[in-house]
């Protein structure tokens, strides 16, 4: 009995552990890809860069910069729509640098130098939960109405309807011809053969 607890406790221990590997193994993304972390050109440029992916708890961000002229700084909602660097979060000073999303729910990064966040160094991610990385389809708009387009009936043309043949009129046959009904003839011929022999039988009693 034992034995089989301990089996059943080992199997309930591996689909644990597969379950963390798979809720903590997430995915590795380079902020900016190879333009890095820096002050970008375009200050729409990361918001751009985070559009089109999908982060879930566990995903790893990788900020690529040279310690000392840049750094990473988890801010609220409010310190990063106003690039107000005086109580951050967390901060990163030294690149690159690697931050694990481990919740749920939007965070949001800036650099703290002088200057950059209102250049547009500063990023806004969502993350979800790690079951669901797929995004979210649209609904489907309605249906275009299709006019069923009309189609000439196709002219068949009927069989040919037999000649029907009338029930229970007999086939006419010449009178006279009709055959007798089987048996006849023979009883005939040995009726014909035996009257002789009869009436001989007969007389020859008679005689006696």
């Amino acid at each position: 009995m034992s034995g089989k607890i301990t089996m059943a406790m080992a199997a309930l221990f591996v689909v644990l552990a597969a379950n963390v590997l798979q809720s903590t193994n997430g995915a590795t993304y380079t902020v900016g890809d190879s333009t890095g972390w820096k002050v970008p050109t375009n200050n729409d440029f990361y918001d751009d860069w985070a559009d089109n992916k999908i982060f879930v708890v566990g995903d790893v961000l990788v900020f690529n910069f040279t310690t000392g002229q840049h750094d990473v700084a988890e801010v609220t909602e409010t310190a990063y729509d106003a690039c107000n660097t005086a109580n951050t979060i967390s901060t990163v000073s030294t690149g690159p640098a690697r931050i694990t999303l481990n919740r749920t729910g939007d965070f949001y990064f800036i650099c703290a130098f002088p200057g950059h966040c209102s250049g547009g160094q500063k990023l806004n991610v969502e993350v979800r939960n790690g079951n669901n990385r797929t995004a979210a389809v649209p609904a489907p708009g309605p249906s275009p109405t299709t006019t069923p387009v009309a189609t000439s009936p196709t002219t068949s043309t009927p069989p040919t309807a037999a000649t029907p043949t009338s029930p229970g009129t007999p086939t006419a046959t010449a009178p006279g011809t009709s055959s007798p009904p089987p048996g006849t003839n023979s009883a005939s011929s040995l009726v014909s053969t035996l009257s002789p022999v009869f009436f001989m039988a007969i007389a020859l009693v008679l005689m006696c």
